[in-house]
């Protein structure tokens, strides 16, 4: 992939971090790191803004040009924010509202890929009072409905150990998402702007790969290329490719598959603003295919824009 041309190089970027979602913490790390990048690159007008519930104001007072989206989880995640720049006619990175708003469900998810022929593990949706538990097959894998990195997960092998996961996924959620485990290795797909980069297989030192292992120096690691056949590996990146363009994503989403053992490829789920922190899988993967962090945080800003074809009107202008 060539280097594109810096367009916002003489702009003022706002980057959008921090949030009162579960993720908050990830996100400043996130938001820190990318700020960072882009002033070692030349950048002269980049504003961190922690997104609070004044962020019109926080962009208007610091006259952002552009927005590079570093949040994590509600809000920042599932297009609420992504409205609020439509409206204010700011444009900003990754995916637009429908997309972001279809990604973050985990349902909603679910059935687009089901609809485009996209494999996913069969699942079902309930509510935290456990009166379905006796009727899911196990093991499963009980996920709040709308959540990132795998806060309030549970592997599921126990009957008894049901009903407290339903609880648990759904104290942030008016659904839990119950879908078949797939016993198997992990893997993940990294996409630039409608490329497919490359595959990593992430490996848990010991459990599986929940917020505490994503996020805590050498309790999983990478492996990249992923040591898969030739055709599989080619078919994850289009299978990929295939689940982000029937979801409508755009910028640098990030596909988590489980491989079966039987060589089957399930997709879990699709993150359209993935971490940008030292352990984050996304930089890594792009790391491989030799672009580095900076280059990636430029490319990333460079595809900036309004998802929305209608103008906003502004004041004064009727």
């Amino acid at each position: 992939m060539s280097a594109p041309p810096a367009a916002w190089r003489t702009r003022r970027v706002g980057v959008l971090y921090g949030g009162p979602s579960a993720e908050r913490e990830v996100s400043l790390v996130s938001g820190k790191e990318v700020a960072d990048a882009l002033r070692q690159r030349g950048y002269k007008g980049v504003s961190l803004i922690d997104v609070c519930r004044d962020l019109p104001g926080q962009l208007r007072k610091r006259r952002v040009d552009v927005v590079f989206n570093a949040l994590h989880g509600k809000i920042g995640e599932d297009g609420c924010v992504q409205g609020l720049l439509e409206v204010m006619g700011i444009p900003y990175t990754g995916s637009g509202v429908t997309a972001s708003a279809l990604c973050m469900d985990k349902v909603l998810t679910k059935e687009v890929l089901v609809r485009n022929r996209v494999p996913t593990p069969p699942y079902r949706v309930v509510s935290g009072d456990g009166e379905a538990a006796a009727k899911l097959p196990l093991p499963a894998v009980v996920k709040p409905r709308a959540e990132g990195s795998s806060i309030g997960v549970t592997i599921v092998r126990r009957r008894r150990d049901l009903a407290p996961a339903l609880r648990k996924a759904c104290r942030s959620d008016r659904d839990a998402l119950v879908e078949r485990y797939v016993a198997g290795r992990e893997i993940t797909v990294g996409l630039l702007n409608g490329e497919a980069l490359g595959v990593t297989e992430i490996r848990p030192a010991k459990g599986f790969y929940d917020f505490k292992t994503k996020y805590t120096a050498g309790m999983a690691s990478h492996v990249f290329p992923a040591p898969l056949p030739g055709m599989l590996y080619r078919k994850a990146m289009r299978l990929a490719a295939r689940a982000c363009a029937a979801l409508g994503c755009e910028g640098a989403p990030r596909v988590d598959f489980r491989l079966s053992r039987e060589q089957r490829l399930y997709v879990l789920e699709v993150n359209t603003l993935p971490g940008m922190t030292p352990l984050s899988l996304l930089p890594e993967i792009a790391a491989g295919v030799g672009i580095d962090f900076g280059g990636l945080v430029e490319r990333i800003l460079d595809r900036a824009s309004l998802k929305n074809a209608a103008a906003v009107r502004e004041e004064g202008n009727a």
